[in-house]
């Protein structure tokens, strides 16, 4: 199964809406922190590409990549 972007899922959760029924504003806010949850993933996966860790107690480089580049945590 192919893994879907954040701009996919978001995409495809507005076309499901528009199609079945509307959403309500908190179930939009929650869509938008998952599609925000997802891009921060993929950036991080992407930073990491080509790194292995072995100690978890500490931020991978994608991680502090994403936090300086993109201004912090979640």
């Amino acid at each position: 199964m192919k893994k879907q972007t954040a701009v996919e899922y978001l995409i495809q959760e507005i076309k499901h809406a528009a199609c079945v029924k509307s959403k309500s504003m908190s179930e939009w806010n929650e869509v938008f922190e998952k599609a925000k949850e997802m891009e921060r993933e993929q950036i991080v996966r992407a930073a990491d590409h080509n790194f292995s860790y072995d100690d978890t107690d500490y931020p991978t480089l994608g991680e502090l990549y994403y936090n300086e580049t993109y201004g912090g945590d979640k």
